[in-house]
């Protein structure tokens, strides 16, 4: 490349500065040809907390696959993001939600089809995503108790469903008063009702209806 003009053999300042001007100019551009491309960003990938594995074991009561699950979910490396454990009859059910990578859940699945082997544990277990946001629904807690008879739960069930209002939790038991020994039924329902329900008119509707059925209920919003 010609550098300059040169006066009485000397090569001009001028020159030089131009010439490397343009020697930085072509070594940026191949250093832009020869970077490689970036990968898929981090938003278009799955975080760990997309990942999750639903399991859900039935087993007698006196043999709970709660620590062998929850040991399993730990050296799998996933997370145990949420548990529901209870006792029903004379069997224990355990619903448990385990997040992580992809390749964990893969090392959980093989684990747990291992303990399927046992013949006095009902195993299921697949893979799920995280919940649709439900910031339109509005958490309330019903609290019935009642003389025990059949279709309680059926009928307020089916009057929340005709109002879509989706139940989150139902928690409910037979007992006998201890003070009478009446057969008793008590239940919890939490409850997601849509933002643009008339909460008092709702309200007194359902109870409209549990006086019908003679049944002592309240409904309040849930304060955490």
């Amino acid at each position: 490349m010609l550098l300059a003009a040169s006066r009485g053999g000397q090569v001009s300042s001028t020159g030089v500065v131009s010439w490397l001007r343009v020697a930085r100019a072509d070594d940026v551009h191949r250093q832009t040809l020869l970077k490689p491309s970036p990968g898929p960003s981090s938003a278009s990938t799955r975080s760990g907390n997309d990942n999750q594995l639903l399991i859900h074991a039935l087993t007698p009561a006196t043999k709970s696959p709660l620590l062998a699950l929850a040991k399993r979910i730990a050296d799998a490396g996933c997370n145990l993001s949420e548990s529901r454990v209870s006792t029903i009859g004379t069997e224990i059910s355990l619903m448990l939600l385990a997040t992580g990578a992809w390749d964990a859940l893969a090392k959980l699945e093989t684990a747990l089809a291992k303990l399927t082997r046992d013949e006095n544990m009902r195993l299921v277990h697949y893979r799920t995503g995280p919940r649709q946001n439900s910031s339109h629904l509005l958490p309330y807690l019903v609290e019935v108790v009642a003389a025990d008879r059949p279709g309680i739960v059926a009928r307020i069930v089916d009057f929340f469903s005709q109002h879509g209002i989706s139940v989150e939790q139902l928690n409910s038991t037979r007992y006998q008063a201890m003070q009478t020994g009446a057969d008793m039924f008590q239940a919890q329902f939490t409850i997601g009702i849509p933002a643009e329900i008339h909460i008092a008119a709702l309200r007194d509707d359902f109870l409209e209806l549990c006086d019908g059925l003679n049944l002592d209920a309240i409904m309040d919003p849930v304060k955490f």
